[in-house]
């Protein structure tokens, strides 16, 4: 296994004057100017604390990207491969952000192709010579990973261009998806080949490795991990055509902190967390987290910058000196505009040239005064599209120099091959004028580069013969779709594909007065010097540290297979509620009070229907039946809601409309919290919510007796919460002065009177249980929205006043509350209430009552017999509660009877020995004689005997007693006389 060693500083390396620059300053500005930065707002002393952890020597920063800052040549006569350091590598200029003392380590793949013989050699040469540890791919993956997945599918992808036919794009391949994961498979090995996971902190480097945060959180919880994507992050509109949008969405989120180049991009993001996951984020003090399963996910808004030193030093180097006086002479009396810009479809360079052919037919004073060069940097990737982007820039460059050029002089100046940073350095300190035309484009650095050599140096002035008290100047003409343009607030900014507005643009740029010229120049010069690489570096290392600040003062557990694998994260005091827990503590106590919310506790949130299922109907009686309990249902609902759905549970308390309406049984009245309430502010709030349900599809208002409820479930995600704020702060304003409350809970707005709340139910149900000699040992609480956090607090104070009962505050779904415990779901919810439910059955079953004879009873007997025992010998239960047991027993064993199984009934005779249930068994068989009575009646049958009663009481029952036999014949004469036999069967009547 590789590890990881001390290397000398990586620019200590370098030989050459290139390299001889001035390092950035450690001591970064504090300056934001570009809205939605997060910014560094601690005090001094936090900062210095981070500063110092950031510069402790045995922390290892992990650097990992597709390429390596290196560049390989083999010798072509030993054969050997020499390696050096790629100066313009973004990776490498990193490093001038971080502490002096730090180890960086580099992951990465190289740019040639290793003989697999020698890849160890070379491994190990470039870890102790560069710090870099290579990942070697097979041929096919490589290609298929990078030049296939990630070319063909997310580069395209992610600035917006979809495969509508083949022409224009490739379908989705699954084996170039396979061979992406299986790729960053192999960077992740490398990563743990070389990481301490406790101290060491990783930097993944964009969209090619953006499920790797998937391996390494895998195998190590608590890895400090951070991405940046470089690229735009598209809408959701556009993403969510992805096939595998989940498994990449789901792998970002195990990043510790997400970066992105501008707020529309993180927008982006966080809009597809929304409408995919569910997931909602709030910002805080400048810093905007995302809560997922316990964890927050911070975003990162900053641009990245450039190196000042590198380019300081190009333009100090004598090369571009003498290049930019060459481009002076050959120039002369001539106003550059320059484009600097890759060979690919996104570019725009065809626009840009459009925009200036007709910049020059509208102003034909400035032809012979006005020439574009076009610097074209390589191809990234090769296809048929690059093909045709450069056939349509030559065929256009062609036709405007033909149209417009005249001997001397062309319009267009294309350089379509690789020329040195030095001419490029040149070039930008002789351009009146840059243009950046993309028409989707990540950030690109090419502005900053530009103003920073328009600034100039001695060399070069010299050389130009420009005094040095000169004032300097520069015009940018930019894209509104690149990710620098947000922060170049001077800068001429365009839509590309409005070729009229980019002439105009460029017109206007060299047009400029000078003094107006010169002062978008130093309001840029200011952003760009202090906002370079090393500050991006530093500052997104300090969010790194405060977002994985927490990582042990929580408990992590995995989740999940494959790339849906996912960390769960919960503090120490807030744990998942086990059924084991709860049932032991259900157990000891003896006097209970439960308290259960509805929507999302119940039934599903996002459930159809909202009626209660024939099992949560059966789970509450059971538990309404214990006589030690006191069970409420505490809703947001209104009562003829409530009290239809649960009609049949005969037991069970209700508050409905957050307990505005309470009532302790079925059979008792409801009862109002405050009968003085004056509801005139209906006629104000109620045309507000109207307004705002016209005006946003899929929301609809709810009118109850107490309050109004604005709900926006089924509107669109985004649209809905800004309506909803928009409603919330209206409202407010609209009932300053009323005894009314405006609350936003789960895609809901709610009015309500001053109050009333869930946590009052709680306190008055506990007080009246107090003041009745019955105070509850056991308090039980489960909820899922806003307003159920009122009863978290109410039933935790009691914990804290009273003699200790057991107290169990419990939320669904894991997120920031006041309960000490959760639950997952609703199905978790009904398995806890059936624990308990069943505890109470197996507390009678296992009583002296029984004797253990409830064992030896057929299947189906034993709950109604345990539920007659319980009321039975209960002080607590009322007559009502005692004949509803014995009827439900009754039913049960005539369900027996109608199978043809009344002998089988007297075989259990024996186990009805104890005084306890002789009455029962007495009053149990006139019940089955009589309805046999009734069945034998009720068909057709031969003539009968003078003595038409039926037949049944005749016929010899085993172990049937001559008492019973008398009784059940009186019984049935009194019922049927035998002039009248019954007309039809009704068992349940007798």
């Amino acid at each position: 296994m590789m590890v990881s060693r001390s290397c000398i500083s990586l620019l200590d390396l370098a030989s050459g004057d290139m390299m001889n620059f001035p390092p950035t300053p450690r001591n970064l500005p504090r300056v934001i100017t570009v809205p939605g930065i997060i910014s560094d707002i601690e005090d001094e002393s936090t900062s210095s604390e981070l500063n110092r952890s950031l510069s402790k020597p045995q922390e290892k920063i992990i650097l990992v990207a597709n390429f390596l800052p290196l560049n390989g040549q083999k010798d072509s006569e030993s054969g050997k491969w020499c390696f050096s350091l790629d100066e313009d590598s973004l990776l490498l200029q990193m490093k001038d952000g971080f502490s002096a003392k730090a180890n960086v380590l580099y992951v990465g793949s190289l740019k040639i192709d290793v003989d697999s013989s020698k890849q160890d050699e070379v491994a190990q040469e470039l870890l102790e010579k560069f710090n870099c540890v290579p990942t070697f791919l097979p041929p096919e993956i490589q290609k298929r990973y990078y030049h296939g997945f990630c070319k063909q599918h997310l580069w395209p992808l992610f600035h917006y261009m979809l495969p509508m036919c083949p022409e224009i794009g490739n379908r989705f391949d699954r084996l170039l998806w396979q061979a992406y994961v299986s790729a960053n498979k192999v960077f992740a090995d490398k990563v743990m080949e070389v990481i301490n996971p406790d101290e060491d902190y990783v930097w993944v480097q964009d969209y090619h490795l953006m499920v790797l945060p998937t391996f390494l959180r895998r195998r190590f919880n608590r890895v400090k991990l951070g991405f940046f994507l470089h690229s735009p992050f598209p809408s959701s509109e556009i993403y969510r055509t992805l096939p595998v949008r989940d498994e990449i969405l789901k792998a970002l989120l195990n990043a510790d902190l997400i970066g992105f180049h501008t707020f529309d991009y993180a927008r982006h993001f966080l809009s597809c967390c929304s409408r995919m996951m569910g997931l909602n984020y709030e910002s805080k003090r400048g810093y905007i987290g995302l809560e997922y399963l316990g964890r927050t996910i911070y975003i990162k808004i900053l641009p990245v910058g450039i190196h000042m030193g590198r380019l300081k030093s190009a333009l100090n180097h004598c090369s571009s000196a003498a290049k930019a006086l060459e481009i002076q002479e050959r120039f002369q009396g001539k106003r550059i505009i320059l484009g600097v810009d890759d060979m690919d479809i996104f570019k725009g360079i065809s626009l840009k040239l459009l925009a200036l052919e007709q910049l020059l037919r509208q102003r034909p004073d400035l032809q012979g005064q006005v020439v574009m060069v076009q610097i074209m940097n390589p191809a990234r990737s090769t296809g048929k599209d690059v093909q045709e982007v450069k056939k349509e820039v030559y065929s256009t460059t062609d036709r405007i120099n033909e149209t417009f050029g005249v001997p001397g002089y062309n319009p267009v100046i294309l350089i379509d091959h690789p020329i040195s940073f030095y001419e490029k350095s040149a070039y930008y300190a002789s351009a009146e004028c840059c243009i950046v035309n993309a028409v989707r484009d990540g950030m690109n650095l090419i502005p900053y580069k530009y103003i920073v050599c328009r600034q100039g140096s001695q060399i070069i002035d010299d050389a130009l013969g420009v005094a040095a008290e000169t004032p300097r100047t520069s015009m940018l003409v930019v894209s509104e779709f690149i990710g620098c343009s947000p922060s170049l607030s001077g800068a001429i900014r365009v839509n590309p594909w409005d070729v009229d507005a980019v002439a105009d643009a460029l017109n206007l740029a060299i047009t400029m007065p000078a003094v107006e010229k010169r002062l978008r120049h130093e309001k840029h010069y200011r952003y760009v010097s202090s906002h370079d690489v090393a500050y991006w570096a530093h500052s997104f290392m300090q969010d790194l540290e405060r977002s994985c600040k927490d990582h042990y003062r929580k408990r992590c557990w995995g989740i999940g297979f494959g790339l849906n694998f996912r960390i769960m994260s919960l503090s120490p005091s807030f744990r998942k509620l086990s059924v084991e827990t709860l049932v032991s503590s259900y157990k000891r106590t003896n006097s209970r009070a439960i308290f259960l919310d509805y929507d999302g506790t119940l039934v599903p949130q996002a459930s159809i229907i909202k009626t209660p299922s024939p099992n949560v109907i059966s789970i509450l009686n059971d538990l309404c039946d214990d006589p030690s309990n006191t069970v409420f249902l505490v809703s947001g609902r209104g009562r003829d809601s409530l009290s239809g759905w649960f009609s049949l549970c005969e037991n069970l308390g209700i508050a409905a409309e957050h307990g505005y309406f309470m009532r302790w049984s079925r059979e008792a009245t409801w009862e109002t919290g405050r009968l003085e309430v004056d509801f005139d502010w209906k006629w104000i709030a109620e045309p507000v919510m109207r307004l705002y349900t016209e005006t946003t599809d899929g929301s609809y208002v709810e009118t109850k007796e107490s309050a109004l409820v604005w709900h926006y479930q089924d509107a669109d995600p985004d649209f809905g919460s800004f309506q909803a704020m928009e409603l919330l702060d209206h409202l407010e304003n609209v009932l300053a002065n009323q005894p009314v409350v405006v609350k936003k809970g789960q895609h809901i707005v709610e009015v309500k009177p001053q109050g009333v709340t869930k946590g009052f139910v709680a306190e008055k149900v506990l007080s009246t249980l107090n003041e009745g000699g019955k105070s509850p040992d056991f308090v039980l609480c489960i909820g899922d929205d806003r307003s159920d956090e009122d009863m978290f607090e109410s039933i935790t104070s009691v914990a804290c006043s009273s003699s200790a009962p057991e107290v169990f505050a419990c939320t669904v779904g894991q997120k920031p509350s006041k309960a000490r415990y959760y639950l997952d779901d609703t199905i978790d919810v009904l398995t806890l209430l059936q624990g308990m439910a069943a505890a109470s059955n197996s507390r009678w079953r296992g009583s002296h009552i029984c004797s253990g004879r409830l064992a030896f009873f057929p299947p189906g007997w034993t709950d109604p017999i345990v539920g007659w025992l319980r009321f039975k010998h209960s002080a607590a239960a009322s007559a009502l509660h005692f004949l509803a047991a014995k009827r439900k027993l009754l039913e049960t064993l005539l369900s027996v009877a109608s199978r043809g199984s009344i002998e089988f009934f007297f075989e259990y005779r024996s186990l009805f020995s104890l005084p306890h249930f002789t009455g029962l068994w007495v009053e149990s068989m006139v019940y089955i004689f009589s309805w046999g009575c009734q069945r034998s009646s009720s068909f057709p049958r031969p003539k009968a005997p003078r003595d038409s009663r039926p037949s049944i009481i005749h016929r010899p029952i085993p172990g049937a007693p001559p008492k019973l036999r008398a009784h059940a014949e009186h019984q049935i004469s009194a019922t049927y006389p035998a002039s009248q036999p019954p007309a039809t069967a009704n068992p349940t009547g007798v």
